[in-house]
Formats: structure tokens, sequence, C-alpha cells
């Protein structure tokens, strides 16, 4: 018999020391003595002792989460063992402010309906129709790229999304003959496989988990419903205005060293030709979404032309939709392939983030923050401030590997802050719902970005100069969204 024991490989201790570290610090924090309060004005604004346990929480959640210790579903069931423990709150209402929140569902739809579409293989039908529009010249199909992405982003969740556009990115790549980190096309087009993605993510709340945070934040919170159609109105401007300016910076930063690919409008066809028609599965799958959507943007006028008989939840929309893929007759998959196909680490990490967020607020710990890293925004000029806080939260964004992660840590600050100054909530909490999901510059900012750089035809060096100027661009396209719209909105 061989020794196992002499072969294995040394064990890694950075995951024990991270862990040892958020330990010590959460300790720290809460053993502190309270700071001195801020004063505004007249008043004072002090940090309770719960409200500094909640900090010192956030700290060690956000310490394992950066360093990846833990998975970041374990981090955040922890969360909800942390906050009775510390007797912040008892332990049915920590899980009750996650796992009893309606949005809970309506993240379980969505990811009911980005299963169906990925597995019924609509995604990859509708790239070879680009492809088949955009012919070979290599800025339009760069351009199709990043196009397609962004609208099915807007449905179904943004890493789904990329998982769909990569192999078909990678076979046009190696149809081609492009070699990976040698081609500038290969570069662009493969970014553009996140940057489609993220983009279109903003565009409505079933983009991206994130969006789902500042949903309920807004609500319970401020006090601010948000329908399907007012987020629209304002993400659907911003992503429309960053897919141009996304395909410029792609084309500036990597021009693409040929200018047409080497195959003909002939090869797409003969692969349209040798899926057929649409498959059974699909024509089910695509009438699910279809009804879903129409439900989700007409909701409010039919909510008015039945004096509010007909007036579902959005996240009842979704969970309907999503089980219509399993109805009798429908069939679209089986439970098995959607249980293994998604994303439930996402799920603990809105609960977490939830139930968390709330308690920050509710202890007071937001309102103090708000006060300290962004007080003096009320003296930026309202038209600057969407501007600003894009940029704040790009560089937060740069600490995270979460979309999620960054709307649970921003939007109680932000909203607490506009409580405080009588700024308008929605205004204030669009801008950085927004950039949570705009994740640019690293490639570990979101899994969205790494899917695309596993396909080893760009570095984290390419992404980094282009995801600057990206980030500003986006900057100035939500601050031109909000103010636009706000004003004709009112």
């Amino acid at each position: 018999m061989t020794d196992q024991t002499s072969t294995s490989p040394p064990s890694d201790r950075r995951p024990a020391l991270a862990l040892l570290a958020a330990t010590i610090l959460l300790l720290i924090v809460h053993l502190l003595p309270s700071p001195p309060p801020i004063a505004r004005g007249d008043e004072l604004i002090a940090l309770t002792p719960p409200g500094k346990t909640c900090l010192a929480i956030l700290l060690f959640a956000v310490t394992l989460w950066v360093t990846e210790a833990m998975p970041f579903p374990v981090t955040s069931l922890l969360v909800l063992i942390l906050l009775p423990i510390f007797g912040v709150t008892d332990f049915a209402s920590a899980v009750d402010a996650g796992f009893g929140n309606p949005l809970i569902l309506f993240f379980i739809g969505v990811l009911m309906l980005s299963t169906g579409f990925s597995r019924s293989g609509l995604g990859t039908r509708m790239v070879l129709h680009v492809l088949r529009l955009a012919g070979a010249r290599t800025d339009r199909v760069l351009l199709g790229f990043i196009t397609v992405g962004a609208f099915l982003s807007m449905w179904i969740t943004d890493m789904a999304v990329a998982a769909v556009m990569l192999p078909l990115g990678v076979g046009v790549l190696k149809d081609a003959g492009l070699k990976p980190l040698q081609s500038n096309f290969g570069r662009a087009l493969m970014i553009s496989c996140a940057y489609g993605p993220l983009i279109g993510g903003i565009g409505t709340p079933a983009g991206t988990g994130a969006n789902l945070i500042a949903l309920s934040y807004l609500e319970e919170i401020a006090g601010v419903s948000i329908s399907f159609g007012e987020w629209m109105l304002m993400g659907v401007p911003a992503a429309i205005l960053m897919i141009p300016a996304g395909w410029w910076l792609l084309l500036w930063s990597f021009p693409p060293e040929l200018d047409r690919l080497p195959y003909e409008r002939a090869e797409v066809d003969a692969k349209l030709a040798e899926l057929g028609a649409l498959e059974p599965v699909e024509r089910k799958t695509l009438a699910v979404f279809a009804l879903t959507i129409a439900t989700w943007i007409a909701t409010p006028w039919l909510a008015d032309l039945t004096a509010g008989r007909f007036d579902p939840p959005v996240q009842a929309v979704a969970l309907t939709g999503g089980l219509a893929l399993f109805f009798p007759g429908m069939r679209v998959m089986h439970w098995k392939e959607a249980q293994r196909s998604m994303d439930w680490g996402g799920v603990m990490l809105i609960v977490a983030g939830l139930s968390l967020g709330l308690e920050v607020f509710e202890s007071g710990a937001a309102r103090w923050l708000a006060q300290l890293l962004l007080g003096n925004l009320v003296q930026v000029p309202g038209l600057l401030q969407p501007f600003v806080i894009v940029i704040a939260v790009a560089l937060l964004h740069l600490l995270f590997s979460s979309n999620t992660v960054t709307g649970s840590l921003i939007m109680p600050i932000l909203l607490a802050l506009a409580l405080d100054f009588g700024l308008d909530a929605w205004t204030i909490a669009a801008p950085a719902a927004f950039t949570s999901t705009l994740a640019f510059i690293l490639v570990t900012e979101s899994p969205t970005n790494v899917l695309p750089y596993s396909a080893g035809y760009f570095s984290i060096r390419d992404m980094v100069r282009v995801g600057i100027w990206m980030t500003i661009v986006a900057a100035f396209a939500i601050t031109l969204s909000v103010t636009v719209v706000g004003a004709l909105t009112g």
C-alpha cells in the first residue's frame, strides 16, 4: 500500500489566515468604544453600539467575500447566524428579513427563465441570426455581439448571457484562425461578451440580483415602490447610450487586424439550416418569455384599466413565468436539470445582503456612514450628483467580486443620505443600482467577466485599459439618463 499522505499537496493556509483576520477585525470593531457623533447643523448623528456591531459583522463578511476564503453562499448564511449571536436582532427576524422578502421569489423565477432560455437553444439561434445580418465585417460582428448580449441581459441574468455568448464568440475566432492573446479582434470580441451582458443588466429589474437589492431597499427603507416600467425608463436609455460607446471604445482600444472575417454568409446560413425550424421546446420557451415580459411592462396600464383588480406583483409574474416552464404540456426542462444549472449561491447572497443591509440601516449605522463618507454630496450641483455617485460606487466595486455585495453595501448608505437631506430617493438610488452591475475594469469584479476571460483571448491588463474609459463613459450615460428622464417625469 502506498503512502498517500506523502504525495498530497501542501495545504493552502491563506483561507484560514483570512478567516482569522476577519474574526479579529470583527471582535476589534465590536469591542472598540463608539466614535464621537458627527455634527450636521444642530443635530448630532451618533454610531450606536448595535450599529457599530453591524459594521463589525459587515467588515467580517466583506473580508471573507473579497479574499474568497469561503464560498460566497457559506459566508452569506454565516451572517444570519452572527446577527443574533451578537445581539443585533433575533434569529427569526434576521431570517425573515432575507428569506421572507418577496424579491427572493422574483430572483428564483428569473433564474428559472434564464435556465430555460439557455437550455432550449434560443440564445444560440439568436446570435447566429445576428451574424447573418452583420455579415463578415469585423466591426459589425463586434457591434452585433455587444448589442445581442445587452438585449438578452435585460431579461435573463448577465452571467447566463455571457455563458451563451462565449462559445459562439470562441467559435467565430477559431474559424478565423485567430489565436489567444495574439489578436486585437479576439480581445475586443471576448471583452464584448462581458460588456454586452453587463450593460444590458441595468435595463430592467430582471437583469441582475443587484437590481433586486435596490428595489427592496427602496421599498423597505424609503417607502418608494418602483415599477418594472419606471425602472426601464431610466435603465434602458442609459444602456442604449452605452452600447455604441462601448463598441467604439473596443474598436479604438483594440483596432482589428482584419477588416473581414474569412467566412461567408453561406456558412452561417448552413448552421442555421442545420438547426432547422424552431423546435417545440424553443417555441414554448419563447412564448413564456414573451408573455412574462409583456405582463411585466403592461401591469401598470392593466391595473388602471381594471380599477386595480388585475395588479400582480412583479415577483409573482416572474415566479409564474419560471414555473410555467415545468407545466404539463410545456415541460421545457426537468427539475433536476434546472436545479443543476441555477445559481442557488446567488440566492443565498441576496438573502444575506437584504438581512444585513436592513440591520445596518435600522441600527443607524447606515446614516452615520452616509454622513461620514458622502455628507458633502449635497454640496455637489444636482446635475453632477449622479456622476459622483457612479464614480464612487465604481471605485467600491473594485474591492468586491459581486454585484450583489456592492449593492448591499452602498444602497442603505445612499438612501439614509437621501432621507436625511430630503433628496429624491430614486434619483439617488438609480445611479448606484446601475453601477453595482457595471463591473468594467477588473476581471475579478464579476463572474460575468470571468467567463470570457477564461477563453484566454485577453489579459487582465487589456480589460483595465479599456475599462477605465468605459466606466467614465458609463458615468456620463447614467447621468444623462437620470437627469433627462428625471426632469421629464418630475
